[in-house]
Formats: C-alpha cells, structure tokens, sequence
C-alpha cells in the first residue's frame, strides 16, 4: 500500500464521531444502564429538563429493579441500543451510576451505537461507557450531569458549560471556579480524555483498557480514603498509562479524605505520585462527584491546559457536536 494512502486511512480511523448537536425543544433520552433510580428523582430532573427546553422521554422500565442494578442487564441492553436506534432522540444522558455498567460492554452492538452518534452523557460508574464509546466507537463522549443526581436538585448543573459543550461550534473556557487550582505549572494542549479513576484503574487488563496517550487526563472520585487514591495512581503509573499523558485535572475529590486531622492532604498524596511528570497539573475541578454546579466537559476533543500558580485554565478548542 502507498505510504500516502496509508496515511489517509490512518487519519480517518482517528477522526472522532460527534453528535448532532442539541436545541430547545429536542428530545432528550433517560436511561439506566447501571444502578436503579428513585422516580421522584426521575420525575425532579425531568422536569428541570423541561425547564431548560428540552423534551424529556424514557421507557417506563427504566425504574425497574434487580439487585442494586436498574433491572436486568436484557433491559438496560435493550433500552440504551433503542436510544441510540430512535430517531426522534437527540441526546442520551444517564439517570444515575452507582454499579453495573461494566455489565453492558460485552453485550452490546456496538455498531448500533456508532451508526448513530449521539450526545452520550454521565460520570460516575457511567466512565465505562464513556471510555468504551471513546475508545472503542471513537465518539465523542461527555462527562456531564445525571439526571437523578443533578438535575434533580436545585443548583445541581452548571448550565453555561452544559450548552457550550452540547451546542457551541467555536472555543470555549470551561468555567472553572476560584475553587481550582494549579499543583504544577505548564500549558499543553491534547485531547480531553477520563472520568471516575476507580473506574479507569478497574479497566486494566480487561479488552476495554483506557487510552491514555496524548490526553489532559481528567480524573476525579468520591468518599476514596487518600492511601486508596495513591493506590489506583500507581497502578495506572505502574501500567505506563501516565507515562504519554500531556496533563493532568483532578476534580473536586469529594469526602476523599482518610479523618478530619489526617495531618496531610490529597494533593501531598498526587504529588508524590505524579510530580515529576513533567506536565501540567490542575486541582479541583468541578466535574463530576461535586458539592453543586456540576461541570460538563466534552470527552475526545482537542483542549489546551494553562496552569501558571495558582490560576488554572482549559480551554476546549474544537467543537464537541455538528452544527
């Protein structure tokens, strides 16, 4: 084969899927591919849905139970393939995480979602998903506020970045607050990549291992004692999957403290792990498991990290949808 035609076909396997992008008055899909869900949560975010123009829709399973899973993995299957199948369904964002999308990878088709790109969203237990479609499906994916979770409470979603990133076709600066802040100084761009690191390091070993190379690798958890924190770094350390890393945003780390006087922090922890990385690192974004406002940041697109201090920017360069 020519070296230019192997070229060709090179980029256009890297080439990502994105979305449509999504408008007031779209439908927006509900589903529950891993823990049950609460109706009065479901019935609380569908109706701030509503309130944000959008027309939400789910299946009546979707508050079904199994276990401390949303049903059986047959539903959850059936119902997250439909929502990529419908037509009149714009966007997918997830009720909850919890357990059990792990559950899901080997039994989807792939080809379904993929043949059908839309706006996939959630965090939590849901990075299984989201790095699979990533990786995998080579979509665009977006980890955003859940229904249950966020929507549902008052002050739950930090709407700017939640439009920017579903809708905007030019650069934009996630909002991040005076909350964040910089560990370790640099700008790089790359692209914007990760999720949940409890999930990420469980991926390890399995055909759905994360690909890190080349990314602002986003990593953020809840209620994981620091020693536990240390620990998943490590191991993704130890699997060379820090090594090709350009930078590095942690996420607010919600109740991610071993005692109230522990005597240290988290951030004493990362760095022990990842300071001499050679690369930027930011502290306390607000994405994810958070305290309010919860951030929407595009997963797949190209991002530049500026960390001088205590400032700390990310900029997403390319649009995460088409117009």
């Amino acid at each position: 084969m020519p070296a230019r035609q192997h070229r060709t076909r090179t980029q256009r396997r890297k080439a990502r899927l994105k979305p449509p992008a999504l408008h007031p008055g779209d439908t927006v899909a509900i589903v529950a591919p891993a823990s049950n869900i609460r109706e009065e949560d479901l019935r609380s975010g569908c109706e701030a849905l509503r309130r944000a123009g959008y027309r939400p829709f789910y299946f009546d399973s979707i508050l079904d139970k199994d276990l401390y899973f949303a049903g059986s993995l047959e539903r959850r299957v059936r119902e997250l393939e439909e929502m990529f199948d419908r037509d009149d369904v714009r966007a997918i964002l997830c009720g909850r995480g919890g357990y059990g999308a792990n559950y899901l990878l080997n039994k989807l088709n792939l080809k379904k979602v993929t043949a059908n790109p839309k706006i996939f969203a959630g965090y939590s237990d849901i990075t299984s998903l989201l790095a699979y479609f990533a990786d995998a499906g080579n979509l665009v994916t977006f980890h955003a506020p859940m229904i249950a979770k966020d929507w549902a409470h008052e002050d739950g979603v930090e709407l700017s970045s939640w439009q920017q990133a579903v809708s905007s076709s030019t650069p934009w600066d996630v909002p991040i607050g005076s909350e964040s802040r910089g560990l370790v100084n640099g700008e790089v761009e790359g692209i914007l990549y990760g999720g949940c690191l409890s999930l990420l390091a469980a991926s390890l070993g399995t055909p759905y291992e994360v690909k890190t190379a080349g990314s602002i690798l986003f990593l953020e958890d809840v209620a994981t004692k620091p020693f536990q924190i240390d620990r998943m770094l490590m191991q993704l350390k130890l699997a060379g999957h820090l090594d090709h890393v350009r930078g590095l945003v942690f996420g607010e780390m919600l109740h991610c403290v071993q005692t109230p006087n522990q005597g240290y922090t988290l951030e004493e922890v990362i760095m022990r792990i990842i300071g001499r990385l050679g690369v930027p690192v930011a502290f306390g974004v607000r994405s994810g498991h958070v305290t309010s406002r919860n951030i929407t940041l595009p997963l797949g697109v190209k991002a530049r990290l500026t960390v001088n201090g205590p400032q700390v920017g990310l900029r997403i360069l390319e649009s995460a949808v088409e117009a």
